[in-house]
């Protein structure tokens, strides 16, 4: 498994959708390349914090720059 086809199945490792083969070909690219293994741990902590995040802690404009920041995604811009 290559690094980039790791990074696109991350989130349906930690879902628990893969194969089985794919799981151990994923586990198997994690045991050998430091890089994959750091990306993982960061999408891990990302996924824990962003669970602790409530709607009250955030600052309006924050609010505001984030959903303006997901609309342009999904209209495929920047």
């Amino acid at each position: 498994m290559s690094c980039r086809e790791l990074v696109e199945l991350v989130t349906t490792y930690l879902d628990g959708g893969l194969s089985d083969r794919d799981r151990a070909r994923f586990e198997a690219h994690i045991a050998a390349c430091e890089h994959c293994t750091a990306y993982l741990e960061q999408i891990r902590d990302t996924i824990r914090l962003t669970g602790e995040l409530v709607p009250e802690g955030l600052a309006p404009e924050m609010e505001r720059d984030l959903l303006d920041a997901f609309r342009d995604w999904k209209a495929g811009g920047a």
